[in-house]
């Protein structure tokens, strides 16, 4: 408080002082404005990509397929000793989705799918290559289970077709038969009145 204030309340005596002081000490603070609540960022952790790591991987694939049956479950061997680096399994999955080894394509979609969600060193810059390998094989994989229920359908309808032949044939018979029967009947005499004798 300053002076002019404490020597008033002397003035007028120690009860209206008081009276002053604790109408002084309840008095409602000015109201603050409502702070709006600080949004903290979510810190970006920045990505390495080497685009120079993929130049490799890329000729890789380029020559698995000149590559013969027992070159490539060489190369099978070769890789499954190795480390499993995103790189190796990358190679692998390359391996694996080859159209010579059809039975594969799902492992090789499995494989191709733990590099996009790895954390690995040098994962991340996998990733571009390893992405559309994995659009690549599962297009593939839907053209082949087509390919597979078309080659079952129309298995099926050969065989309709064969039973359907089959019987034709067997009416053929069966018409040539009675053809024949007809055939081996004699013939019934022509009818005539006698009338046309020699005069």
């Amino acid at each position: 408080m300053n002076s002019a204030l404490i020597k008033r309340l002397l003035r007028h005596g120690w009860l209206s002082a008081l009276v002053i002081v604790a109408g002084c000490a309840t008095a409602p603070a000015p109201e603050k404005e409502a702070e709006e609540p600080v949004v903290e960022e979510t810190p970006r952790i920045e990505v390495k990509v080497d685009e120079t790591a993929m130049l490799p991987l890329l000729g890789y694939l380029q020559r698995l397929p000149g590559m013969s049956a027992l070159e490539l479950a060489r190369e099978r061997k070769t890789l499954a000793a190795l480390p499993q680096t995103p790189s190796v399994r990358l190679r692998l999955a390359m391996l694996l989705g080859q159209a010579r080894t059809p039975a594969n394509l799902p492992r090789a979609q499995g494989l191709l799918a733990g590099i996009l969600k790895s954390n690995e060193a040098n994962a991340n810059s996998l990733h571009p290559l390893a992405r559309l390998l994995a659009m690549h094989y599962g297009e593939r994989q839907k053209l082949e289970q087509q390919n597979a229920r078309l080659a079952a359908q129309m298995n099926e309808l050969e065989g309709r077709l064969g039973d359907s032949q089959r019987h034709n044939d067997e009416l053929q018979r069966k018409i040539d038969a009675l053809a024949d029967i007809e055939r081996s009947l004699p013939k019934p005499p022509a009818s005539g009145n006698g009338a046309g004798g020699a005069r």
